[in-house]
C-alpha cells in the first residue's frame, strides 16, 4: 500500500514540462496513460482511484503522468493542440527520465490512441500493451457503426462548455455511482483542476478526429483489449475491432456498464491486467466485512451557510463534527469521515448505529442544526482508512430519501434489530438511484 502520495517530477519534452510519478519498484516497469483529462495528485485524494493505482503498484514499478495539456504538465492553447505524436515523444521523455527503457502499459479510453501509436513505432519500448475502454476511432463511419456521430459529439462539447466545473456526467461515466455525493464533488473539482472548459473541449474534438486504424496491423507487441461490454462512452464494438485487427491481441469482455476504470467491479479489471501481465491474479487479503454504514447531512445547509455566512457556518460545522464524533465514539462506532455538512461511520451492530443517529440528530438541535440520517447493514469493502461498496452507496440513497430530522432504515436494519425496542413506521417501497431493484424502508418511530 501506498502510505504517502508520491512525488510529482517533471520531463522535458522539447521544452514542454511532462509531470510524472513513480510508485514503488518491482520486476517490471509499468506505465499508465490516463484518458481524456488526469490530475496526478487529485487522483490519490479519491479513495477508489488510490487503491485502482496501489493495486496496480504490485504489479512493479508504477510510472504515471499527465499528458501534455491536462493536470499539473505544461497546458496548450486551444488552437495548439499536440499531435499523437508529440503526446507519443512525452511519454518517451518521461520514460528517459525515469531510466526505464522497456516497459508495459495500461492505456484508458482516450489514451489508447497514443499508446497504440508508440506500439507500433517503439516495439522495442513496449513489453506489453493494455487497452481499457479504448477505441481505434471515436467518431461514426460506415464500416465503423459503433461511435457517436458527428452531431452528438458537438452537441456533447456544447453541454461540455455549459456544464464544466459541476460533476455533470458521472451518470455517463459510471452509472454504478450516479448520485454519490462526495464523488460528484471530487469529479467537479477533478474536472476544474485538470483543465479549463476550453481545454477539454479541444482535447475532446482532438480524440474524434484522430483515427488510427491504419496502424493495428503494424502492433506486434502482446496485447490485450479489456472492456465493458455495457459501457456507454465507448461501445463495445470498439473493443472487437481492435482485437480483430491487432495480431494476437486476446479479448477479455467483463460485466458492468461503468467507463471509468476505478469503478464498478475493479477486482476483476485488476485480475485479467495481473493474469495478463504476470501469469496470475494477484492475492489479496480479505478487505470485505459485514458492517452497518449510517450516512446523515444536515438539512438546508446551503441555504444555512449563506444566512449565516462564512465564519460563523464554520463554527456551527465545528459543533456538528465534534457532537458526531463523540456521539459515534459513544455508541461504539468508527467515524469515517466528515463530509462537509454530514458524517460516514460504520458500526458492528445495526442497533447502536439506529440509537446513535438518533442521538445525534438530538445533540445538533441545540445548535439550530436539524440532520437526517440513514442507515444500511451490508457487506462493505475496507479501503484503506475508507470503505466502499454497495453497502455504503446503499446508505447513502437510504440518507437521501430521510426527511428532516427522521432516521430511515432498509429493511434489512429492521429484520435485524428485532427485540431490541426500536419501534418504525413503514414508509414503503423506494427506488434508489443507481441501485437495482425496490427497497422497502422504514423511519424510527420512537427509541
Amino acid at each position: 500500500m501506498v502510505s504517502d502520495p508520491p512525488v510529482t517530477r517533471y520531463a522535458d519534452s522539447d521544452g514542454v514540462a511532462i509531470a510524472y510519478q513513480v510508485v514503488g519498484d518491482g520486476p517490471r516497469d509499468l506505465v499508465v496513460i490516463p484518458g481524456w483529462i488526469s490530475h496526478l495528485e487529485l487522483q490519490w485524494e479519491y479513495p477508489p482511484m488510490a487503491r485502482f493505482l496501489e493495486q496496480l503498484a504490485g504489479f512493479g514499478r508504477l510510472i504515471l503522468l499527465d499528458k501534455r495539456g491536462t493536470g499539473l504538465s505544461d497546458r496548450v492553447g486551444e488552437r495548439e493542440l499536440p499531435t499523437l505524436e508529440q503526446r507519443m515523444e512525452d511519454v518517451r521523455a518521461v520514460m528517459d527520465a525515469v531510466g526505464s527503457e522497456r516497459a508495459s502499459f495500461l492505456a484508458v479510453s482516450e489514451g489508447g490512441q497514443m499508446a497504440m501509436l508508440l506500439a507500433a513505432s517503439h516495439p522495442e519500448r513496449v513489453e506489453a500493451l493494455v487497452l481499457y475502454g479504448t477505441f481505434a476511432r471515436w467518431s461514426w463511419a460506415e464500416d465503423y457503426p459503433w461511435a457517436p456521430t458527428a452531431e452528438q459529439h458537438e452537441r456533447d462539447r456544447q453541454e461540455m462548455r455549459r456544464e464544466w466545473g459541476v460533476g455533470s456526467w458521472v451518470e455517463y461515466f459510471a452509472p454504478s455511482l450516479a448520485g454519490d455525493r462526495e464523488t460528484e464533488k471530487f469529479w467537479a473539482r477533478f474536472q476544474r483542476q485538470s483543465a479549463s472548459p476550453s481545454a477539454a473541449v479541444a482535447l475532446q474534438r482532438m480524440a474524434t478526429e484522430t483515427d488510427v486504424r491504419d496502424l493495428l496491423p503494424s502492433i506486434r507487441v502482446p496485447t490485450l483489449v479489456v472492456h465493458r461490454v455495457d459501457d456507454q462512452v465507448t461501445e463495445l464494438g470498439c473493443a472487437r475491432y481492435l482485437a480483430e485487427h491487432i495480431e494476437g491481441a486476446q479479448l477479455v469482455e467483463l460485466p458492468g456498464d461503468d467507463h471509468w476504470w476505478f469503478a464498478g467491479d475493479v477486482d476483476a479489471l485488476i485480475d485479467e491486467v495481473g493474469r495478463f501481465l504476470t501469469g496470475k491474479v494477484p492475492d489479496r487479503e480479505p478487505d470485505r466485512v459485514l458492517a452497518t454504514v449510517l450516512f446523515t447531512d444536515i438539512v438546508g445547509s446551503t441555504e444555512r451557510a449563506a444566512e449565516l455566512g462564512d465564519r460563523r457556518w464554520r463554527e456551527l460545522l465545528k459543533g456538528h463534527d465534534s457532537a458526531a464524533r463523540r456521539e459515534v465514539t459513544r455508541h461504539r462506532g468508527l467515524t469515517i469521515k466528515t463530509m462537509g455538512d454530514g458524517l460516514l461511520a460504520t458500526f458492528d451492530g445495526p442497533a447502536r448505529a439506529v440509537r446513535c443517529a438518533g442521538a445525534l440528530r438530538d445533540a445538533v438541535r441545540p445548535l439550530g442544526l436539524e440532520v437526517r440520517a440513514g442507515v444500511h447493514t451490508g457487506e462493505i469493502e475496507k479501503i484503506g482508512d475508507d470503505v466502499g461498496g454497495l453497502a455504503v452507496h446503499l446508505g447513502a440513497r437510504v440518507g437521501a430519501k430521510a426527511e428532516a430530522g427522521e432516521v430511515l432504515a432498509s429493511q434489512t436494519v429492521k429484520d435485524l434489530v428485532v427485540g431490541s425496542g426500536i419501534e418504525w413506521e413503514d414508509r414503503g417501497e423506494h427506488i434508489l438511484k443507481g441501485v437495482p431493484g425496490e427497497w422497502r424502508l422504514y423511519a424510527v418511530r420512537s427509541q
